[in-house]
């Protein structure tokens, strides 16, 4: 489309801004732009379950509003490869069938995902370069290079009929990026200079003070680490950030060792950069798991994922011995590169104190340089500010109170108050030529992934397993003569994850002799099995909190 028909439109409708994710939490980023008959939505991510959804693998954005309108949706536009921003796609995609733009590694990243779920050949997958521009319907979307901790990170700017919103994706300014361009100043300023309609910054980092550190210090902290280590050095960071991969192997390269990739994520990731040429690994550096014990511990690095504690990833299993192949020894140094994600800092204080007991030397950010972040602090954020000069701001990225102290900073930056919205999820932002307003909202929320279920874990499921998991199960087998209702065996009475059975011997016979007196007095009564099973659970339900003081789940079995 071209700007004279922007401009046009520009006086006649509203933008809605729909957020369906990335708001009040960290991760399963996504928003819906919608104006007129088109919508398109930026990212596509995925979130780490919290504490208290037990047995769920994945948490992706309630997509409701967007199937409901598939037919609307001109196309998905990535900022980057973390799963924060594309690990619901699989899932997504299979449901709105819609193109996907990307730049290079975003799109590979994302073709592994669809590889995996097999849907690879029904996914248009369209690869961008920073500077790209793509149409898509009234919209045009245009990818702006950032500095990130991934290769690939772009800003987005749309240009809608209502005037240019700028999307900043993750951000920070790095000067002295490892690899790759600094983020693009001059078209950010040229975009201001032209004047924006709406800022949709990252609010991750708003609370810290001053600038985040460049990438190149972690290197740094790197070359000091190997430098004095004699044993085997074992790093845990996130797969995709393929720079500071890069820098373990040159550490590896010049202190002569060799390099072990440990977890799938990391093998998959090493392969597809190494591909595209972002990454660049020596022939002979790299060693298969299953060789680890021809080599001699002071010649080993060991690459692995877990650096978010994750129970089944390669440093946890290590950490507890259950590792088929590496098991952590005294004489290791174990570098844990990476800082927790809001949620994860009780897994991995976990794993850090079982490294430690183990007798390792485990180095993570709190004694060492050996993690920046990939998001802008205050300084950089301003500097952001300035450079669009936006006429209305909406933080995004973060928890409430992230978004809460991103906006109070652009007031102190000088937007009036009435220009600046915290958003909600699902809530829609209405933006004309000369406001914004709330407008309502639409079906929001989290869909749950457990094995291959997708949104068959609801909230009545966690209730049971939470209670499950702190009360355990009693379960009652009664047996019945189908033509004279008389009892002829049980009740039985099965307990799992509630007592021990041989030291409480005398509990679970009271129970069995409560539902005794309940039939003796009543069985007649009941003139259904639901009837009979109900009075079964409530006998023992009392019984058990009169005696313990505890309230299992109790399933009543009618034969």
């Amino acid at each position: 489309m071209s700007k004279k028909k922007w401009e046009h439109a520009h006086q006649e409708g509203v933008l809605k801004v729909i957020p369906l994710g990335g708001i009040g939490e960290i991760g399963k980023n996504m928003t819906a732009f919608e104006y007129g008959n088109d919508i398109i939505v930026v990212d596509i991510g995925s979130m780490f379950p919290h504490d208290n959804m037990p047995g769920v693998d994945l948490v992706i954005p309630d997509i409701t509003y967007l199937k409901q309108n598939a037919e609307r949706v001109r196309g998905f536009f990535v900022t980057h490869g973390h799963e924060d921003h594309i690990g619901a796609a699989p899932y997504v995609l299979s449901d709105v069938n819609a193109p996907v733009y990307a730049t290079r590694l975003t799109c590979a990243l994302m073709d592994l995902k669809f590889k995996e779920h097999h849907m690879s050949d029904k996914v248009e997958l369209i690869e961008v370069e920073p500077g790209d521009t793509i149409v898509a319907g009234c919209f045009g979307v245009e990818f702006i290079n950032v500095n990130h901790s991934i290769a690939g990170a772009c800003a987005l700017a749309l240009h809608t009929p209502v005037g240019v919103v700028v999307h900043t994706g993750d951000f920070k300014i790095d000067y002295t990026p490892v690899a790759g361009q600094t983020t693009d100043f001059q078209r950010l300023a040229a975009l201001g200079a032209g004047g924006v309609k709406l800022l949709m910054a990252d609010s991750t980092n708003v609370e810290r003070p001053g600038y985040t550190m460049s990438e190149r210090k972690v290197g740094e902290t790197f070359a000091q680490l190997f430098e004095k280590t004699q044993k085997r050095i074992i790093i845990a960071m996130f797969a995709s950030n393929v720079h500071r991969i890069q820098m373990v192997v040159d550490a590896a390269v010049k202190h002569k060792r060799h390099l072990c990739l440990i977890g799938r994520s990391m093998v998959s990731v090493a392969r597809v950069s190494t591909q595209l040429g972002y990454l660049k690994i020596p022939d002979g550096l790299l060693v298969s798991m299953d060789e680890l014990d021809r080599y001699r511990d002071e010649d080993m690095v060991v690459l692995t994922t877990g650096s978010q504690g994750e129970p089944m990833s390669g440093l946890s299993r290590m950490a507890f011995s259950e590792h088929k192949k590496l098991n952590v020894r005294p004489t290791d140094t174990i570098i844990i590169s990476a800082n927790p994600i809001p949620g994860n800092e009780m897994s991995i204080s976990r794993v850090i104190n079982q490294l430690v007991s183990t007798g390792a030397n485990v180095v993570y950010e709190a004694l060492a340089e050996v993690h920046v972040s990939g998001h802008a602090r205050q300084e950089e954020l301003k500097l952001m500010h300035s450079l669009t000069r936006p006429e209305f701001f909406v933080p995004v990225h973060g928890e409430y109170r992230h978004l809460f102290h991103h906006a109070r900073l652009a007031r102190i930056l000088g937007m009036q108050e009435e220009k600046v919205l915290i958003p909600e999820t699902g809530g829609i932002i209405e933006v004309r030529s000369d406001s914004i307003r709330r407008g309502g909202s639409v079906t929001a929320g989290e869909v749950l992934i457990d094995g291959l279920g997708v949104g068959d874990v609801g909230e009545s499921v966690l209730r049971d397993r939470k209670r499950l998991s702190e009360d355990g199960m009693l379960i009652a087998v009664l047996g019945f003569d189908r033509d004279t209702g008389e009892l002829i065996s049980g009740p039985d009475i099965i307990s799992r994850g509630f007592v021990y059975a041989k030291e409480n011997e005398k509990l679970l016979e009271g129970a069995k002799e409560a539902v005794l007196r309940l039939l003796e007095k009543h069985l007649y009564e009941y003139n259904s099995t639901a009837a009979l099973k109900e009075a079964v659970r409530d006998t023992l339900k009392r019984y058990i909190s009169d005696t313990i003081r505890r309230d299992p789940m109790i399933l009543t079995i009618i034969t």
